[in-house]
């Protein structure tokens, strides 16, 4: 089994809210609803918990994730979505000059973290230095 990430779990403060969110944002990008509160790739699952009372705090640690789109349409395909819900766009979807052909957008979740969905066709991963 190749190297990564297994899973990752988000703290919401309102399942109710969050999940139609999330549910939109990954039926848009490619991954499959496993119940009512997760979604997975074929290498990846994504999970709601909520926590009523807590509140997000900015602290040190992930400042943002990034989800891979599988091509500029789904990058406007998300823009559209997130106009449509009222979410906060920090930007785009945009042009950057990462490399040829990168397009992203930026914005927040319900409860303000900070996601992005990128296309990037010519993206080239560094080998580690360590």
């Amino acid at each position: 089994m190749a190297a990564g990430i297994h899973h990752l779990e988000f703290w919401v403060s309102d399942l109710s809210c969050s999940f139609p969110f999330y549910q939109g944002l990954f039926k848009l990008i490619g991954w499959t609803q496993l119940n009512h509160f997760s979604f997975a790739t074929t290498n990846c699952d994504f999970y709601l918990v909520e926590k009523p009372g807590l509140m997000r705090q900015d602290t040190l640690g992930v400042r943002h994730l990034c989800f891979r789109a599988e091509d500029a349409s789904t990058v406007h395909a998300v823009g559209t979505y997130l106009r449509e819900v009222g979410a906060t766009i920090i930007r785009g979807p945009i042009e950057m000059d990462y490399s040829a052909g990168y397009i992203t957008v930026d914005f927040k979740d319900p409860d303000g973290y900070v996601l992005e969905v990128a296309y990037a066709p010519h993206h080239v991963f560094a080998p580690s230095s360590t």
